[in-house]
């Protein structure tokens, strides 16, 4: 420790000890024998403190002076703050531990800034509870427009920028024609091949742009693969990057250097404001990946091996020397008039069931939060994670999709909890699946198929052995003494018939009047609007069957 941190950290000592005791700096000053100016600069480290003055210090405060000494070079900081360091929001805002030192020397301070932020903490937490309230209140107003296909109209509480980017998609219908022609252009000036190497990528972006290529690792402890630095003009790459994400991201800067020379992004956007602030950089970053896309699988090219191989995903990605997941992103691209492509819905999740990208061509809406359906194939498809999970889902107002899906690992030094795990979805309407190199056949697609929803908090499905939540679309009450193979679906009047028919003999028939013997209100017949005498036939049909 040299001496000016000494010196520093004498002084926040002292200080320290002063505050701990409640002593006012003046009366401290006082009984030294300095003035509170001297004694100010002394505990903010810009003074020297004499030695006996430190002795006369240490003997005031009643502190042993060798454990004191041995105590200079620690750097404690304060336990409340030490609590915070590890918080996401604390991380970013990058606090050197010179800085945190300084602070914890202001127990009140510290303190204070402690409990501001779970303060902070706790009001976020209270107020996503409350939009999430809102939420389901708008769409109990507005009764869920569209039930089967989980749109939620009205003013959506939780709108955020990736939600805006997903609408701005789907009202293009995923397809910028200036951006193709953009790329069209550049492959026919360079005369670039089917398959693209890193290689030419790099030589375009240094004779068109002027851009070098760098390849460096970035600093411990970062996941940066990309920079570019426009000042510069250079590209800087991770060595990590294997030859397809490499040629990825070399062709996204480019695309990146196209939009800002052509103004695209405002071409695109034209007058329009957006509700974030974030949403168009948001939006610039997902135009610069459709330009790669369009660079790397140029539309006709592209759409002519798509209808021969009948939108073998696998197959296209071995013409093109692409990844699965770039090709089946630019499935969802095909919507030029004169030459458009089946409609698909894109979904990237992971093993838990985190979506990280959607996009619907379909008309499918997905959930806002709280999960997705567990029986949709891009979950299922981590059973069987080196085949293609396949299946037709029947959604509860009886649109059927056909979806398949399949598990991409990437493993980091040699594992997989290190590296990533991501299963890649695609779907489209059921009679699209015919012209499918994956289609299923069947006879019967409503027996076929896979009975799903949306989310389970708005799926109207009473019978749903998968369930991980009750439904805000059914009052939620149980009983007791009956249960359905999953607790959180509901119980319908009919499934008390037992219970109803029981009552009405004990208490000589006055029991089954109301709502059905206690049956949910307001739950698919359970508003006491059905017959006795369907609830006798129930209780027929269920006599001698098993509890």
């Amino acid at each position: 420790m040299n001496d000016n941190a000494l010196n520093a950290n004498v002084g926040l000592k002292l200080r320290g000890l002063r505050l701990a005791r409640n002593i006012k700096q003046a009366d401290a000053a006082k009984d030294l024998g300095v003035s509170p100016a001297y004694l100010n600069l002394i505990e903010k480290g810009k003074r020297v403190m004499p030695f006996p003055l430190l002795w006369k210090a240490l003997r005031y405060f009643d502190q042993d002076p060798e454990q004191f000494m041995s105590t200079l070079g620690e750097g404690r900081v304060d336990e409340a703050l030490a609590k915070l360091l590890d918080e996401p929001l604390l991380k970013s805002l990058d606090i050197d531990p010179e800085s945190l030192q300084s602070l914890s020397a202001e127990p009140k301070l510290a303190g204070t800034v402690a409990a501001l932020f779970n303060l902070y903490k706790n009001t976020r937490t209270q107020l996503e509870n409350v939009l999430a309230q809102l939420n389901v209140e708008e769409r109990t107003r507005t009764q869920g427009a569209s039930a089967g296909s989980g749109t939620v109209p009205g003013v959506r509480f939780d709108y955020s920028p990736f939600d805006e980017v997903s609408d701005f998609l789907e009202t293009h219908r995923n397809y910028f024609p200036e951006i193709e022609e953009q790329a069209e252009a550049l492959r026919r000036d360079v005369s670039l091949e089917r398959q693209l190497t890193s290689g030419q990528l790099v030589q375009l972006l240094e004779k068109r742009f002027g851009y070098r290529v760098l390849i460096d690792a970035s600093p411990s402890g970062s996941s940066v693969v990309r920079r570019l630095d426009p000042e510069e003009q250079t590209l800087t790459l991770s060595p990590d990057l294997t030859e397809q994400p490499l040629k990825f991201q070399i062709a996204a800067s480019i695309g990146l250097l196209m939009l800002d020379k052509e103004k695209l992004v405002e071409r695109i956007l034209g007058a329009g404001r957006t509700r974030h602030g974030e949403t168009t950089r948001l939006i610039k970053v997902n135009l610069a990946n459709y330009f790669a896309g369009a660079l790397m699988l140029p539309y006709g090219d592209f759409f002519k091996e798509v209808q021969r191989t009948r939108y073998d995903v696998e197959l296209l990605s071995s013409i093109f020397g692409s990844t699965y997941e770039t090709v089946a992103h630019r499935l969802c691209n095909l919507s030029d008039p004169k030459r458009p492509g089946i409609p698909f819905h894109f979904l990237r999740s992971d093993i838990a069931g985190n979506i990280s990208k959607r996009y619907s061509g379909t008309g499918i809406r997905f959930a806002s939060g709280g999960g997705s359906c567990g029986k949709w194939a891009v979950h299922l498809a981590f059973l069987n994670p080196s085949q293609l999970t396949r299946q037709y889902s029947m959604m509860p107002d009886g649109t059927t999709y056909f979806c398949f899906a399949k598990v991409q690992l990437q493993p980091t030094e040699g594992s997989i909890v290190k590296g990533t795990a991501y299963s890649i979805g695609l779907g489209t309407h059921a009679e699209n699946a015919k012209y499918l190199a994956y289609g299923l056949p069947t006879n019967d697609l409503r027996k076929d198929a896979i009975p799903s929803g949306i989310s389970c908090r708005f799926c109207e499905r009473t019978d749903c052995n998968q369930r991980a939540a009750a439904s805000y679309r059914f009052a939620f009450a149980f009983d007791e003494y009956t249960k359905k193979d999953c607790f959180f679906s509901p119980l319908l009047g009919y499934e008390q018939a037992d219970k109803v028919e029981k009552e009405r003999h004990v208490g000589g028939g006055h029991g089954a009047t109301g709502n059905g013997g206690g049956a949910q209100p307001g739950v698919n017949g359970a508003d006491g609007s059905e017959k006795h005498d369907s609830l006798d036939k129930a209780a027929r049909r269920r006599k001698g069957g098993d509890a």
